[in-house]
């Protein structure tokens, strides 16, 4: 039945003023849900005076409501005198409010100054825009290269997986495409074929570095990803460039006397900075870090206790693999640093970088030209360390995780394995299934031992070549107590004149890490390697205490 002024029951619900009035939660907006405020009619008894209206649902979404609360009725935002510029209140800040699209888009323009925001508003009006056109363009079925690289170099400035580095090599690649090819930023992506991408990865590769030109082809593919994924285009294109293969670089490695001239040429040049220079690149050399990774390292760092040094990188970003790792702290690099914290005093070392430089090329390509040496560079001081590591017995994966590797050693084989190669190449020669001929002293007509010859084991030796042998010496090295001294004379003598038991404990303390019984056959590795790790003036006084001093018929010291 039709009310007066009203609809026929059945049609719909449009309640009177005079209706007690129940409102459902489910029929009104989230702010007047439970717990429900009164409803004042005060304010529209005038207009419930008008014969025949009705009120509908939608009466209640505007009414005016009270609240007992003492929450005041001043409005948040404040309009500003610049169009699509409003002002919040209670923090005085400024927003953007710009309808676009049919959406209204809010964004905080991060300033109270009007000044400051009228600009900032003004290069956000354009953004959106250019994203509202490049939307456009898209829909009609058409997007130039130029809207696609600016979506990609959003994404890449919103990417937090990448370093600001990776960033800006990204960015670098984008210049050199652009460069190389000309209008690419106003074609259209849907015009551009696989016959284009060829010729021009063709001219380009012609003049671009393998890895420049991978990289390059690298970033060109993800640009146009995204004009497959936005629906401008079917296909990627540049998914049929090749990429360039990529030459092993061949190590051009200093050699331990180059490597110690080296040191002191930089120590000698420039006063304190060429000893700050010197002190750097023995660093890199003693711990395989990267440059930057070693200019971060802190006294702090540095467990004298454990042997290690802890590597944290940058302090935003860490090392190159986002990880920490920890370094043994070589006899080598605990002679450096204690001299380093000798000089500074504990708590300067401590609370300070222990490298004074950040790098130090200039001072390496000088005394490389000085020398005349392969000039190297600071990433080959790692490479140097993995070198010596390897050649000193110690297995790649163990390098590789030291250098920082999380691929358990792949890349180091890739780029070391043929010293292991070599390594394995020369045992392999000391491998015998004939029984050995005893080993005596070398006669005077062959003063100089076999650098290959193994020493025969102390009981099968013939005991007066063995006393023949010491008769040679002015200074009984074997009997000494410096462990140094028995290891390297017994290193330079064919007959084996200490027992391998004591031999092998002296090795561990000269070489100041544990030396397995199998290397003591490679004597001349481990010469090598106990030269790299003594000091100069260590060595000079070795040789002329064990060397020169021997009578006639002596043997010579193969440094």
């Amino acid at each position: 039945m039709a009310g007066e002024g009203g609809m026929a029951e059945g049609v719909g619900f449009e309640p009177t003023v005079e209706l007690p009035l129940l409102l459902i939660s489910s029929q009104v907006p989230l702010t007047t849900q439970p717990p429900f405020q009164h409803i004042d009619f005060t304010g529209v008894n005038r207009i419930a005076a008008i014969p025949g209206f009705a009120f509908s649902i939608l009466l209640f979404y505007t009414i005016i409501m009270t609240d007992d609360s003492s929450d005041s009725s001043d409005p948040i935002w404040q309009k500003t005198p610049v169009a699509n510029l409003v002002r919040h209140v209670q923090s005085g800040g400024y927003y953007a409010r710009i309808r676009l699209r049919g959406k209204l888009i809010w964004k905080s323009l991060k300033t109270d100054r009007i000044s400051v925001a009228k600009l900032r508003l003004s290069d956000f009006h354009k953004e959106e825009r250019k994203r509202a056109e490049a939307h456009k363009a898209v829909a009609r079925g058409k997007m130039t290269f130029s809207a696609t690289l600016e979506t990609y170099r959003d994404r890449l400035k919103g990417d937090h997986s990448l370093k600001e580095r990776s960033k800006t090599f990204r960015e670098e690649r984008i210049v050199a495409l652009l460069k190389s090819w000309p209008n690419l930023e106003q074609t259209d992506v849907a015009q551009i074929s696989k016959t284009d991408c060829l010729a021009w990865a063709a001219r380009f590769g012609t003049s671009a570095s393998p890895s420049a030109f991978n990289n390059t082809v690298g970033t060109l593919k993800l640009i146009l990803d995204l004009a497959v994924e936005a629906g401008a285009r079917y296909d990627n294109p540049a998914t049929h460039i090749k990429r360039k293969r990529t030459l092993q670089k061949i190590l051009h490695l200093p050699s331990q006397d180059e490597y110690c001239q080296l040191l002191e040429t930089v120590r000698k040049a420039d006063g304190s900075w060429g000893r700050k220079c010197a002190d750097f690149i023995e660093f890199l050399a003693y711990s395989g870090c990267r440059k930057g990774e070693a200019a971060r390292v802190e006294g702090r760092h540095c467990d004298f206790e454990k042997g290690e040094i802890t590597v944290l990188g940058d302090p935003a970003t860490g090392t190159k693999n986002w990880e920490t790792r920890r370094v043994p702290m070589i006899a080598d690099m605990r002679r450096l640093l204690e001299r380093i914290q000798g000089d500074r005093g504990e708590r300067e070392f401590l609370a300070n970088p222990v490298m004074r430089v950040r790098e130090c090329q200039g001072a390496i390509n000088t005394a490389c030209k000085k020398l005349g040496i392969f000039r190297f560079t600071h990433h080959d001081l790692r490479h140097l360390f993995a070198t010596r590591c390897i050649e000193s017995g110690v297995d790649i994966p163990t390098v590789s995780r030291w250098l920082g590797h999380k691929d358990g050693g792949a890349l180091a084989m890739k780029t070391y394995g043929h010293l292991r190669d070599q390594h394995s190449a020369n045992m392999a020669q000391k491998v015998i299934f004939a029984e050995p001929a005893p080993t005596f002293a070398p006669s005077s007509d062959n003063p100089t031992p076999n650098q290959g010859e193994v020493p025969a084991p102390i009981a099968a030796a013939d005991k007066k070549a063995i006393a023949e042998a010491k008769a040679r010496y002015k200074y009984p090295w074997w009997a000494s107590n410096d462990p140094l001294e028995v290891f390297w004379g017994q290193l330079n003598e064919i007959v084996p004149i200490v027992a391998k038991q004591r031999l092998h404990e002296c090795a561990q303390q000269a070489m100041g890490r544990e030396v397995f019984v199998e290397e003591l056959v490679d004597r001349e590795s481990l010469k090598d390697e106990l030269r790299a790790r003594i000091s100069e003036t260590s060595y000079d006084k070795l040789v002329r205490k064990l060397g020169p001093q021997r009578m006639s018929r002596r043997l010579t010291v193969i440094p």
